[in-house]
Parts: structure tokens; sequence; C-alpha cells
């Protein structure tokens, strides 16, 4: 009797851990995230990410939660020769997952594979002048976010990144910014945002800061924002969100409204760090 009903628990069990996966997910996140975090992956972070040791010690231990998780999840493949370590898979998940600190996320659902260069990579797209002529055009690209499961990086451009962190450029950010735009299905620099933000104030602050980003670049105005920013507003979200992490003392300064509208986003004031 005690085997029978043993066995109508194993298999009741079994079936709500296939019906219920996201049930089954958070469980095994939750494990995960108890791990302990590997000596030589922080030693790599430590080595790779100087600012690290200047975040607060409650958000280095998120951080490096979310790391494992997000390693756990992700396929990597090395493009060119380039052969994929534990060192370039940690200085990418570390970078990637400071967008995750301090809200719930469900690690980039989309994504699944991860592809690095060794180096910028050159793209062939299709361009059409004034006249309707089409033709093909070569261009050097240092990361690119798409829509249905990948990310293509540069690992040189990856570890410049990741240790300058005073320059305003990072493409991980830059690319890992781009999935939580594409989220909702749309790329339109309007990521989901949480019930403590309103859409409506979202978009009036970063259309006045896009279409001033325009203005600039077409005058050749120096701004803190990369001109690329200028494309369409997912780029400019995607370079406010470099230079966010990356110069906030000046974001702040120069544009308190598109900071603090950052801040809630992200949750958390890298000027405090």
């Amino acid at each position: 009797m005690f085997s029978y009903i043993l066995l109508i628990l194993v298999t009741m069990c079994f079936i709500s851990l296939i019906l219920c996966p996201p049930y089954w997910r958070e469980f095994r996140r939750k494990q995960i995230s108890k791990t302990p975090f590997k000596k030589e992956w922080r030693k790599i972070i430590q080595r790779r990410m100087p600012f690290f040791k200047k975040m607060p010690a409650d958000l280095q231990l998120q951080l490096k939660q979310h790391i494992q998780i997000f390693l756990s999840e992700k396929t990597f493949k090395g493009l060119k020769g380039l052969s994929i370590t534990d060192e370039i898979k940690v200085t990418i998940a570390a970078q990637a997952c400071l967008l995750l600190l301090n809200r719930k996320t469900d690690y980039y659902p989309k994504l699944k594979t991860i592809l690095v260069y060794p180096r910028a990579f050159v793209k062939e797209h299709q361009v059409t002048d004034a006249t309707g002529v089409q033709s093909t055009k070569d261009t050097v690209l240092a990361g690119e976010s798409w829509s249905y499961g990948k990310i293509v990086l540069s690992w040189q451009d990856t570890l410049d990144g990741a240790y300058l962190t005073e320059d305003g450029h990072n493409v991980v950010i830059h690319e890992f910014a781009h999935q939580l735009d594409q989220e909702d299905g749309y790329s339109n620099g309007a990521p989901i945002l949480g019930s403590h933000q309103s859409y409506e104030q979202w978009a009036e602050v970063f259309s006045t800061q896009y279409h001033e980003l325009q203005r600039r670049a077409q005058n050749a105005i120096p701004s803190i924002f990369d001109y690329y920013g200028a494309t369409n507003p997912a780029e400019f979200f995607a370079v406010a969100s470099e230079v966010f992490f990356e110069k906030s003392h000046k974001l702040k300064q120069q544009y308190p409204k598109l900071y603090h509208q950052l801040s809630l986003y992200y949750r958390v004031d890298p000027t405090s760090w």
C-alpha cells in the first residue's frame, strides 16, 4: 500500500513538472543561485571589470547569482576560430546581468545563443539610393542583437567595454538593452516598464532627448551620447543605457529627467557606486 501511494506521488510530481515548466524553471534557478560562486569566475570579474569592486556588496552578490543562472541557460558559440572559454562567458554574462539587478527578471527569455567573433566583424546588407538603385554595402560591427534568439558580439570590443568603464561605450550593455527593448515584440525604445513607471512620462522624456541628439548630430554639436543613438528610438535607448552605466554622473547632471527614468527602469543608481 505504501509503495502504491509513493508511486502515485512520484508520478504526480513528474506530471506537474512537465505541465508546469515555469515553476520548475524557478525552482531550478533558485537552486543554481544557492551554489557557491566559482573562485575562478570571481577572479575573471575582478580582472576584467574594474567597476565590480565599487559596487555595493548586495549588488555584487546579486550579480554573481544572475551570472550563474545566465550561464546555465544560454549557449555560447565561437566564430572565425574563436574557442569559447569561461573567461569569455563570464565577462559577457557579468555585463549583461548588470541590466537585471534589483528587479524581477526572466533572463532575456527570447535569447538562446550568443555568437562571439574574435574582433569586429563585417556584415553585408542591401542599401537603396535616392534613385531607387539597390546595392550591397559592407558594414563593420562590434555587436548585433536579433529578435529571434541570438546576439552577436566582438570579443575584443567586449573586453574594451568591460575595462574602459567611463568612456560611455559598452557593446554588451548596448546589445542586451536591445534584448530588453524587444521583449514585447517591438524594437522601439520603449521596453516593458514596471508598475512604478509611466509610459507617458517615459515617451515624453526619451522623445525630447532623442530629437535633441538628432539636432546635435546634424550640426556636429558634441554630446555625451554617441551620434549612432540618433538613428532611431531603439538605438537611442541602447546608447542611453551605455551612458547611464558608464557616465552616470554626467548624465545625471546634464539630463536629470532622462537619468531618473533610466534609474527607475534599471532600479539602480550608478552615481552611488
